[in-house]
């Protein structure tokens, strides 16, 4: 297996990237090449500025075996090599291999790396691997067979809702005062004659929906102070690349003839993935977000979808909507 350092994402083919994530161990919105590549040109929003690309492919004559998309930079003092995507805007990431080949390339991923980088890096630090992949349990057996370090933790809760295309089922496993208060949410702002309506955005206008998506979530202050102005860009960018490649699903709700709550997800694998949310404030009386929320499910029952994931966080309302944990680990390779 040949592995070769690449200087720029234009070196990696973007359909032979996302057509090997296809049959990878992680296929997430968050690993496609457009996606990976916004991510850098932005550096997370400024959150690595002086980050060192670190984009790593394995070939076997002309078939692209996998990809690592890393980079070098200073973490906790030392120099660490973390995921592109890393750490906060990116809710899974991982290697890009088919699971036949996922041992071996990581195997001489780490070779490749001790030797071509032997003085620029003491640690690899992954964050937001899914609880499920099997680059984990790799990453155990590769330090213990070189005598690394290693630690593993979980990083995040991922909440999520299983579905099978029967609302009416999916409300009868939610927790019975919860179901309730669901549905009289629903009905009180339907009978309201306010007018609410939801609708998924057909991105006529892109820069006018990304501008009302982050004002609304410019209602909450938490996340007005998140959106500096590089943050912005990103998300940003995000936005457009998720819809220029077909998997931008952008939802709002509207009353009094204004729109008062939107959901930005991810639609992709045949499920949906709730990525951020915002409401207005002054319409707290309707329940904006978790009517909005109910209408999605609904929407994602109906049109096939097989999961709602609320992706990493622990907020209550996921919870009370009946979803379940699964989790996004930590884990961290010292050196020796």
């Amino acid at each position: 297996m040949e592995y070769k350092l690449h200087k720029d994402f234009s070196e990696i083919n973007t359909q032979e990237w996302n057509g090997l994530l296809k049959d990878s161990v992680s296929d997430t919105p968050f690993l496609r090449h457009e996606y990976q590549h916004g991510w850098w040109e932005q550096h997370g929003g400024s959150e690595w500025q002086d980050a060192q690309l670190v984009l790593v492919s394995a070939r076997e004559g002309d078939k692209l075996i996998g990809i690592a998309p890393l980079f070098i930079a200073e973490y906790e003092g030392k120099p660490a090599l973390l995921l592109i995507g890393s750490i906060e805007i990116s809710d899974y990431l991982d290697l890009i291999v088919r699971l036949d080949d996922h041992a071996r390339f990581i195997a001489g991923l780490l070779d490749f790396l001790a030797s071509s980088f032997a003085d620029n890096w003491s640690s690899l630090d992954w964050y937001n691997l899914p609880d499920s992949s099997p680059t984990l349990a790799a990453l155990k057996m590769e330090a213990e067979s070189r005598g690394w370090t290693h630690h593993e933790e979980i990083y995040r809760p991922t909440p999520r809702i299983a579905l099978n295309g029967d609302f009416e089922e999916y409300l009868s496993r939610v927790e019975k005062k919860q179901r309730h208060e669901i549905r009289r949410k629903l009905r009180r702002a339907e009978e309201s004659g306010r007018g609410v309506r939801w609708f998924i955005s057909d991105m006529a206008d892109p820069e006018a929906e990304i501008d009302s998506f982050l004002g609304l979530m410019e209602h909450d202050q938490g996340k007005a102070g998140f959106l500096h102005e590089p943050m912005r860009a990103q998300m940003r960018a995000v936005i457009r690349a998720a819809h220029e490649n077909g998997w931008l699903w952008l939802a709002f709700l509207e009353a009094d003839g204004q729109r008062i709550a939107a959901s930005l997800n991810f639609d992709y694998g045949n499920k949906l993935w709730g990525y951020n949310a915002g409401v207005n404030r002054a319409f707290m009386d309707l329940s904006p977000g978790w009517v909005l929320l109910t209408f999605i499910l609904q929407w994602c029952c109906e049109n096939g979808r097989i999961e709602f994931d609320f992706m990493r966080g622990d907020e209550e309302y996921k919870y009370r909507f009946g979803a379940v944990n699964k989790y996004v680990m930590r884990a961290r390779l010292i050196r020796k």
